[in-house]
């Protein structure tokens, strides 16, 4: 067996107890196949009851997410080749391939649940629905139709449609388009807005990332820190004007303009904003200091999971906004780090995070108070973040 181990975050090892199940009778039973379905998805099985039941029925199975398999006895534990496959166990720490089943992923649950994209799911307890067989060789699973994180998510693709308040007059132009028609309708949509200056800013901030308990405080983006609203200017402990695209990354200045754009401006701790500087978005690095579930490395940034999707949807803005066509630079986003200007990314995570963290009433309200109070535009990623998959596919 060949386990790579890779840097990054560690996982505690959790211990999950395989739930038993005994049948002591003397009598004959007859089930009729009829009861066995809802009688098996009663309950989701362990690994080692999957493990045991290789039959090709439909399960549904509770696991651990321990690396990726890429042959018969080697799982991989860091630089996933593809998002096609996961291995899941009894236990986050399970290193021995015998004691896991590999799942396979069809191409609808890739960008959601492939662990190239999406390297954070690893030690995460999942529910995964399909058919009990060999995969690689190896006890595996199938034909899957089902993911889900076990505490409660996503259990199907991302959605390809939805309704918003605005879908019959606002954005009634864009409503049932798709791909390049899709986008350029939104830009039609949102390019004309209220610029703002950079001073500005400041005030516009107090109102739309208030603190919804205590509305003398704003919350900072990444750390999640309620501040007081006059406690900004540059100073460490203090909170300033976070660029989420990056200002050098986007060769823009904070003249009137996309360097002034609230829909990408959020009030941020001085350090923590430092800390991010103009790096791209991903996955992993080292712990963040004074920003917890915050990671970095040499070339990326990863916020907490309560805002991965926040930032996702104000990048998607940003390129989409920004065509090049009104004397400002043609923004983009970028499939790798560390891309040249004006490109961001990572792409194919920052649509992970869209699908992987909803729109919550903090950011709903925002967008609501730039539109109505601030520049007279919307984001539509935030309205309708199935339209992110749209373009992007």
């Amino acid at each position: 067996m060949t386990l790579l181990l890779g840097k990054g975050r560690s996982f505690a090892a959790a211990l999950v107890t395989s739930l038993v199940l005994s049948l002591s009778t003397s009598l004959s039973v007859l089930v009729l196949p009829a009861l066995t379905g809802p009688a098996q998805a009663a309950t989701p099985l362990t690994v080692s009851q999957a493990i045991g039941q290789q039959t090709g029925a439909t399960q549904t199975v509770r696991g651990y997410v321990v690396g990726q398999p890429t042959a018969t006895s080697t799982v991989v534990r860091s630089g996933f080749p593809s998002d096609y496959a996961l291995a899941i166990a009894d236990s986050a720490g399970q290193t021995n391939t015998s004691s896991m089943l590999y799942v396979q992923i069809p191409s609808a649950f890739r960008s959601q649940w492939g662990l190239r994209s999406n390297p954070s799911l690893m030690g995460k307890q999942i529910d995964v629905t399909g058919a009990l067989s060999a995969y690689f060789s190896h006890p595996g699973m199938t034909s899957t139709s089902a993911f889900a994180l076990s505490s409660g998510g996503p259990t199907d693709p991302p959605p390809t449609g939805g309704t918003s308040p605005w879908d019959s007059t606002y954005y009634a132009p864009a409503v049932g388009k798709s791909g390049t028609a899709l986008r350029t309708s939104l830009h039609d949509i949102i390019d004309n807005h209220t610029k703002l200056s950079y001073d500005a800013v400041w005030t516009a901030l107090k109102d739309t990332d208030q603190d919804p308990a205590n509305t003398a405080n704003v919350i900072e983006l990444y750390t999640g820190r309620s501040i007081s609203k006059a406690n900004n200017g540059g100073n460490a402990g203090q909170w300033n004007r976070e660029h989420v695209f990056a200002q050098s990354r986007g060769g823009f200045t904070t003249s009137a303009g996309p360097g002034t754009d609230l829909h990408h401006l959020r009030a941020e701790d001085v350090t923590v904003n430092g800390t991010r500087g103009n790096k791209d978005f991903d996955n992993g690095g080292s712990a963040v200091s004074g920003c917890n579930d915050c990671w970095t490395d040499s070339d990326s940034f990863e916020p907490r999971d309560a805002v991965k999707g926040d930032v996702a949807r104000m990048l998607l803005y940003m390129a989409v906004r920004y065509e090049g066509d009104d004397g400002f630079t043609n923004l983009e986003m970028s499939t790798t780090v560390g891309s040249a200007v004006p490109r961001l990314g990572d792409l194919d995570v920052l649509l992970q995070w869209n699908a992987a963290d909803p729109v919550d009433a903090f950011e709903m309200r925002r967008n609501d108070r730039i539109h109505a109070q601030w520049q007279g535009n919307r984001n539509p990623f935030i309205d309708h973040p199935e339209w992110a998959a749209a373009i992007w596919n």
